[in-house]
């Protein structure tokens, strides 16, 4: 006789699951809010104790904690983390991790409305292209996502595969750093972001079903690392980039890594016919497309 979970055939959210649905979109709103906020704090910063090549020093960072916009920005995107935490721990990763993807939306009108500055056709464009890639991914992952327990191997796996993408971040910083690129920050704090969700997931799951362990403790020690170091990204993606270009990046590349570890570690696709398989690369390599065109098309970008 096993306790192991088994895969249905079919699978469907449960009203519980599909409410939280909503509660990621209300975090989603808090992202974007907080990403605006943080993002005024950093140019305010910058202006006072000028740029810095090669990311912000730990002068600049410190000076972020007695910004008012930077903290209470901090504070909404605190609260965009909790709204998200609880939506990942009783609904299925791959279909609320993408729903951040309304940031996006709101982000981009929050910031033309305030820099007076309109976006232009190719810009907007790009927008909704990271949109339709995103929605389609979550209408796919409605249909096929489901639950099943975390075992130990597949925590290991994670952890293994996060501490070689910390490797490989923190030595491509030492050689791309100094451009000051805004992309290439966005990416690193969007894989960061993606290990960080789907640890948050494994650690939840864990404790929802009484299973705390050492591997757990190394799970926090994994989401507190990564989550430190994908904030100093972002940070320095804002000293480089406009707030809806490293808002494009993140929930675009977040849900895709987080998703796709999801898909590929966790089974949460297992048993899904080809054609969704199919569909969810599709998705991807449409929002992905989208997160380029902005960088390039970006006003900001341009100027």
């Amino acid at each position: 006789m096993t306790t192991d979970l088994t895969i249905p055939d079919a699978v469907n959210l449960t009203p519980f699951q599909a409410l939280m649905i909503p509660v990621a979109l209300v975090g989603a709103v808090f992202l974007s809010l907080g990403a605006q906020f943080q993002s005024r704090g950093v140019q305010r910063v910058e202006a006072r104790l000028g740029r810095q090549s090669k990311g912000l020093s730990v002068r600049h960072v410190l000076a972020l904690v007695s910004s008012g916009s930077w903290v209470l920005g901090t504070i909404m995107l605190g609260i965009a983390v909790v709204l998200q935490l609880v939506s990942i721990t009783f609904a299925p990763l791959i279909v609320v991790q993408p729903l951040g993807a309304v940031a996006l939306v709101i982000t981009t009108w929050f910031s033309s409305r305030s820099s007076g500055v309109p976006l232009g056709y190719r810009a907007r464009r790009a927008v909704w292209t990271c949109i339709v890639g995103v929605a389609i991914f979550v209408g796919i992952a409605a249909f096929v996502g489901h639950e099943s327990p975390i075992t130990a191997q597949q925590l290991v796996t994670i952890l293994v595969t996060l501490a070689v993408v910390l490797v490989l971040v923190l030595v491509s910083f030492r050689i791309v750093a100094k451009h000051g690129n805004a992309l290439y920050y966005i990416v690193g704090a969007g894989l960061l972001y993606g290990f960080v969700a789907t640890l948050a997931k494994v650690t939840l799951n864990r404790f929802v079903n009484h299973t705390f362990d050492w591997l757990t403790v190394l799970a926090i020690i994994g989401v507190l690392v990564a989550a430190a170091l994908g904030g100093y990204f972002v940070q320095n993606a804002y000293s480089s980039g406009s707030a809806d270009l490293v808002i494009a990046g993140l929930t675009v590349i977040d849900p895709i890594v987080a998703v796709s570890i999801g898909v590929i570690v966790l089974g949460e696709a297992a048993g899904a016919p080809w054609i969704a398989v199919a569909g969810f690369v599709v998705a991807a390599a449409i929002a992905i497309t989208g997160v380029f065109m902005l960088a390039k098309h970006h006003p900001q970008t341009r100027a």
